[in-house]
């Protein structure tokens, strides 16, 4: 196949793209205004309810307008040779092809992330503070993009460095060195996260002695989990959104509770969160997901192998010569179909987890107050109780608020 024919079939998966991501959303946002379900008619009263329905659809409309603006910038930065020009930039500053990498994808996202700020700061300072969510300040806000374009530099330029650097040393063969690599890596960031990463942005405190730490504590104990590592996270310097999640196994093991979780709703209903958390744990749906992670990630790198050093891939985006970063661009392009298939089966697995992680909670604590919990979080979230389906088996990692509670009332 010629690099013009590759060139327009990016242009096709690209738009394709574009306009199923934006059938789903407005068949989504046509089911706004349906009626809620009667099993829901508690979550919201009627001004809250008005209040959800003027922020699902003013993220709509926003999100229409960054996604529009996301792919014709897009599109014109490989019709105009955007991406020769950047290649163009980075060779004349070095010919080492290590740093020739790196400094080709900092111009490019650096420079994507600096045009996508002002739709950050509005989403952040407009829409979030209009709805009573947003909790950061500017500086805050400036913060967390500095430290985040210093990770990125730092584990993100470390690993693309490794991973040319393998190529030029294996041809070919690459992608098992950069498989085993970033399966390490994913390993260690499911153990260590917690305790290196979030400290960068967030401040972590252990659960203090109190009836809320002996309830978990108790659970914890009668199912059989050894559970001594509870922290909560200043999540509320930045939303009023509350969260909980379980990281880590083994003796890194541990439960973090946001601390507008813990404002927010009762200590039966953590509980009742927690149960649910440890029986993802349990079922082995943590393992279960890194695994086929890792999987996807190593037939990702072989696909990658045999694609990468084309020259055609190269020419495709107005670089004649061949280049292990300019295919990687090309490929990761053409590679998006198959990435939005593997996501839907992962986004499938996981709404089967949630299940089975519920199931374990109303089974080994109370469904009651699961249930509880699960209606105060998607009320002072202003969630969607009445999502398209479709959209729902696209995008969703998690079933409905109304799919929960069925499930946990024993509803088919």
């Amino acid at each position: 196949m010629n690099s013009e024919a590759i060139f327009y079939i990016i242009i096709g998966i690209i738009i394709i793209d574009f306009i199923f991501d934006k059938i789903l959303d407005t068949l989504n946002a046509r089911h706004f205004d349906d009626p809620v379900p009667k099993e829901l008619d508690d979550v919201y009263n009627s001004e809250e309810y008005e209040k959800s329905q003027r922020y699902k659809k003013e993220r709509y409309k926003f999100g229409l307008v960054i996604s529009t603006f996301s792919v014709l910038l897009t599109l014109a930065f490989i019709i105009f040779g955007g991406f020769a020009f950047v290649d163009e930039i980075a060779r004349n500053i070095t010919d080492n092809a290590i740093l020739t990498a790196l400094i080709f994808f900092g111009i490019i996202m650096f420079g994507s992330d600096i045009l996508m700020l002002p739709f950050s700061w509005y989403s952040t300072f407009v829409i979030e503070e209009k709805y009573g969510f947003n909790k950061t300040t500017k500086k805050t806000f400036f913060l967390d993009k500095i430290k985040g374009w210093l990770m990125t530099a730092i584990v993100g330029g470390g690993i693309l460095a490794l991973i040319v650097w393998f190529y030029q040393v294996a041809g070919d063969n690459f992608w098992w060195y950069a498989w085993i690599l970033v399966a390490i890596f994913a390993v260690f960031m499911n153990m260590f996260y917690a305790k290196l990463i979030v400290p960068l942005f967030n401040k972590q405190t252990p659960l203090p002695e109190g009836s809320l730490r002996t309830k978990i504590e108790e659970y914890a104990q009668s199912v059989g989990f050894t559970l001594d590592k509870i922290f909560v996270i200043d999540g509320s310097k930045r939303s009023t959104k509350a969260n909980a999640y379980f990281s880590g196994f083994g003796s890194e093991k541990r439960i973090t509770l946001y601390d507008t979780l813990v404002n927010d709703l009762e200590d039966e209903e953590i509980v009742a969160v927690l149960a649910h958390e440890v029986g993802h744990y349990k079922k082995n749906h943590i393992i279960v997901n890194m695994a086929a992670s890792i999987l996807t990630t190593g037939f990702t790198l072989w696909l990658l192998s045999l694609f990468v050093g084309s020259p055609q891939l190269s020419a495709a985006l107005g670089v004649e010569t061949a280049s292990f970063h300019i295919g990687l661009v090309a490929f990761g392009i053409l590679y998006s179909p198959i990435s939005e298939l593997t996501g839907f089966i992962m986004n499938y697995l996981s709404r089967k987890f949630e299940y089975q992680a519920d199931d374990f909670a109303r089974n080994t604590y109370n469904g009651n107050f699961l249930v509880s919990s699960l209606k105060k979080l998607s009320k002072n979230s202003l969630s969607n109780l009445t999502p398209h389906k479709l959209y729902v088996k696209v995008h969703y990692s998690h079933p409905t608020l109304l799919q929960r509670y069925r499930n946990l009332r024993g509803i088919v």
